[in-house]
C-alpha cells in the first residue's frame, strides 16, 4: 500500500499528473483489495475510463459483488450509458443489500426516459422494503415534481424532511417552497423559503416573486435588493423590484432602479417602457417620452409603447407627432389596425379629412363591432356631409349600445334633415 500511499501524497501536493503515473504504476502488481482501492481513487480523481478497467475486471472475477455493479453503473450514467447501467442493476437480486440502492438509481435512469409509470413501480418496491427510508420518500417526490403532480410530492417531502433537510445538493425546504408556489400557496411557500439556507440568485428571485404574489410587498423589495446587491448583473430582477416599489408608492426609487437594469442592459425594451411611465409619473414628460422612443427604436413593433405614447400625445394636443409616429412605424412594415384608427383621429384633428376619412374606411374592416369606432366614425362622416352613410354607423352604433338615449336623439334629428 505504500505506492498507493504516495499517489496520495502526490494528489494532495496538488502534482496531480504524477499521482496519476504512481498510481498507474501499483496497478499491475496490485491485488484484488488494493485494486478496488485504486478504483476509488481513479473515480475521486474523475478518472472514469481507468476506475471502469479495474472494476470490469474484478467484476468478472468477483461477479456476486454487488458493490462492484453499483460503481460500475455510476460510471456508465456518467458517461450517459444508461442501457448499460440498467442492463447491470436489474442483475441485483432482491435478497441482497445493494437491492434498494439499485432500485432508486433504476427509478432515476426510467424518470430520464420518461417511463415515469416504471420509475414509480421501482419506488415502491424501495418504499415496501424500506418504508421509513427518506432518500426514497424524496426520490418519490422528485418524481411527482417533475410530473407536475404538486400535490402528491408535498406530502413525501414532508416525510423526508422529518429525518435529513437535505438529500445530496438538494435542499427539500427550497422544493417544498417551489411546490407550494406551484400551487398558488404562497403564504406556505414564503415559510418555507424562510427554512432554506440555499440563496442563490435564483433562489432569491423565486423568493421574491413568491412574496410578492402572496402580497407581502416588504419581503420582495427587501430580498430582490439583496438579489441586486450580491449579482448586479442578475438582469431579471430590475424590472420585478421597479415595479414592487412602484406598487410601494416609492416612485422616484422605482424609476431609479429601472434605469439602473437599462445601464445593465441597454437593449431591454421592457425597461425602457417601465422607466419611461415612472417618469411620466413623476411628472418627467420628456424623459419619458424620450426612454419610450427609445424603446420603440429597439422594436417599432412593439404596440404596448406605441399605443402607450399615443396616448400621452393626445393628452398633449401634439396630434403631428402623433402622425409622424405612426406613418414611420407604418413604414417599418409595423401594420395594426389600430395604428390605422389612431392616424385616422389624428388626421382628423389636424383638418387633413381626405386622409382622416380614408383612414376611418380602412379601419372600419377590423372595428365594426366596436361600438366606439362606429360612434365616432358616424360623427365624422356628419362632418363630413355624408348623413346617410353616418345614419347607417350610428344605427350599428345603436345595436350595440341600444341605452345611448342621445345618440338615438340625434338620429332622429339626423333623419329628419336628410328627408328635408
Amino acid at each position: 500500500m505504500q505506492g498507493l500511499e504516495q499517489a496520495i501524497q502526490l494528489m494532495n501536493d496538488g502534482k496531480a499528473q504524477q499521482a496519476i503515473e504512481r498510481l498507474r504504476a501499483e496497478q499491475p502488481r496490485a491485488n484484488e483489495e488494493e485494486k478496488f482501492t485504486i478504483a476509488q481513487l481513479f473515480l475521486q480523481w474523475g478518472m472514469t475510463d481507468d476506475a471502469e478497467e479495474i472494476l470490469y475486471d474484478l467484476k468478472q472475477t468477483y461477479p456476486e459483488e454487488y458493490e462492484l455493479t453499483l460503481l460500475l453503473a455510476d460510471i456508465y450514467i456518467d458517461k450517459e450509458q444508461d442501457e448499460l447501467a440498467i442492463d447491470l442493476l436489474n442483475e441485483i437480486p432482491p435478497d441482497q443489500e445493494e437491492y434498494l440502492s439499485a432500485l432508486v438509481q433504476l427509478a432515476d435512469l426510467y424518470q430520464a426516459q420518461g417511463l415515469h409509470e416504471v420509475a414509480e413501480q421501482k419506488l415502491f418496491l424501495a418504499k415496501n422494503i424500506a418504508p421509513e427510508e427518506p432518500v426514497i420518500d424524496f426520490a418519490l417526490a422528485e418524481l411527482s415534481f417533475s410530473n407536475g403532480e404538486y400535490k402528491t410530492c408535498i406530502p413525501y417531502y414532508e416525510r423526508a424532511l422529518r429525518r435529513h433537510s437535505s438529500v445530496g445538493e438538494a435542499e427539500i425546504p427550497l422544493r417544498l417552497a417551489e411546490a407550494h408556489a406551484m400551487l398558488g400557496e404562497y403564504e406556505q411557500s414564503l415559510d418555507y423559503f424562510q427554512a432554506t439556507s440555499d440563496y442563490t440568485p435564483d433562489v432569491l428571485f423565486r423568493y421574491g416573486f413568491t412574496a410578492y404574489r402572496a402580497e407581502r410587498n416588504d419581503i420582495a423589495i427587501r430580498v430582490w435588493k439583496k438579489l441586486m446587491e450580491e449579482d448586479p448583473f442578475y438582469q431579471s430582477v430590475y424590472g420585478v423590484l421597479a415595479e414592487a416599489l412602484e406598487l410601494d408608492g416609492q416612485i422616484e426609487e422605482a424609476y431609479q432602479t429601472a434605469i439602473k437594469g437599462i445601464r445593465k442592459d441597454e437593449f431591454n425594451k421592457d425597461l425602457y417602457v417601465q422607466a419611461g411611465k415612472l417618469a411620466f409619473r413623476l411628472q418627467d414628460k420628456r424623459e419619458g417620452y424620450k426612454l419610450i422612443r427609445q424603446a420603440i427604436s429597439l422594436d417599432p413593433g412593439y404596440k404596448e409603447a406605441i399605443i402607450f405614447i399615443v396616448e400621452r400625445l393626445k393628452e398633449d394636443g401634439d396630434y403631428e407627432a402623433i402622425k409622424d409616429l405612426l406613418e414611420h412605424v407604418r413604414e417599418m412594415d409595423e401594420e395594426d389596425p389600430l395604428y390605422v384608427w389612431e392616424l385616422a383621429r389624428a388626421n382628423n384633428e389636424l383638418e387633413y379629412y381626405k386622409e382622416a376619412l380614408n383612414g376611418y374606411e380602412v379601419a372600419y374592416n377590423s372595428f365594426k363591432e366596436d361600438s366606439e369606432f362606429l360612434k365616432e366614425f358616424g360623427y365624422f362622416l356628419v362632418e363630413e356631409g355624408n348623413p346617410q352613410k353616418a345614419y347607417e354607423m350610428l344605427n350599428r352604433y345603436v345595436e350595440i349600445e341600444p341605452t345611448d338615449e342621445e345618440v338615438q336623439v340625434f338620429m332622429a334629428r339626423l333623419h329628419i334633415n336628410e328627408e328635408d
